[in-house]
């Protein structure tokens, strides 16, 4: 039903992409980054995906390939077990920046394991209305990141990419986040802002609406017939991104 390589392209983009996020968030990820000098993580995976991370004054920035320049390299000789440092059952071991390890293992992890806190919650803490948010737009971006990952890597999710026409799809909720997935030869690429003139959207009315989906609480089909998610545009672009959708839940699962 699932494959280990597309998982390593969600837990790489959509997983680890998402501490962006959590920075601009919360004030305690922020917290965990008092260097001052930027600090970069690279990752690279064997017949996988290769992304750096720097960090800086509390923020930190993906970008697409493990750069030379990195202050920490890990490496890892296959997907599954990179898949496997996400899921907490590897430990990788640095081939670069042992001076650095300090870093790694307080700073890093720690950002991690708030991160996992947030998008593993304990009902207790949703309770918190800030917490609630911040969870649920937490797991918007990684949502849309992970649905590019599928649609560009999963094999049934490449067939509903490949019917989907060259254009921009606008994703929000009200009031909250939004993110374009940018079409472009059948290749999805997931932009974590409104990029303007999208040719098709989809917005869902509010952050306890957007959970209830997420969470599959509630049926989407009734909720466009009541009017809690709007769409407009190209109809077909949505149509095929929900077929993505429904393999999203696979992978995070």
């Amino acid at each position: 039903m699932t494959d280990a390589r597309t998982l390593a392209y969600i837990n790489m983009y959509g997983i680890l992409g998402t501490l962006e996020n959590l920075c601009e968030l919360d004030e305690n990820a922020r917290a965990l980054l008092t260097n001052k000098k930027p600090i970069s993580i690279g990752f690279e995976v064997k017949n996988g995906p290769a992304a750096t991370i720097t960090f800086k004054n509390g923020y930190c920035r993906m970008e697409d390939g493990c750069r030379s320049d990195c202050t920490i390299k890990l490496p890892f000789s296959s997907c599954e077990k990179f898949n496997g440092m996400i899921d907490g059952t590897v430990t990788p071991i640095p081939s670069k920046g042992f001076l650095h390890i300090g870093f790694l293992l307080k700073s890093f992890i720690g950002l991690t394991d708030l991160l996992t806190k947030y998008m593993r919650p304990d009902p207790e803490d949703l309770k918190d209305e800030k917490f609630f948010e911040i969870s649920t737009y937490l797991m918007f971006y990684t949502i849309t990141v992970a649905l590019a990952q599928i649609g560009n890597q999963d094999a049934i999710g490449k067939f509903s990419a490949d019917h989907i026409v060259d254009g921009d799809i606008l994703m929000s909720i009200a009031g909250g986040p939004k993110a374009t997935l940018r079409v472009k030869n059948h290749h999805i690429l997931t932009i974590k802002k409104d990029m303007g003139n999208p040719r098709a959207l989809m917005e869902f009315q509010g952050v306890k609406l957007a959970r209830e989906l997420f969470e599959g609480n509630v049926n989407s089909i009734a909720c466009i017939g009541e009017g809690k998610i709007t769409m407009g545009g190209m109809i077909s672009m949505i149509d095929n991104v929900n077929r993505i959708l429904d393999r999203v839940a696979l992978y995070l699962a």
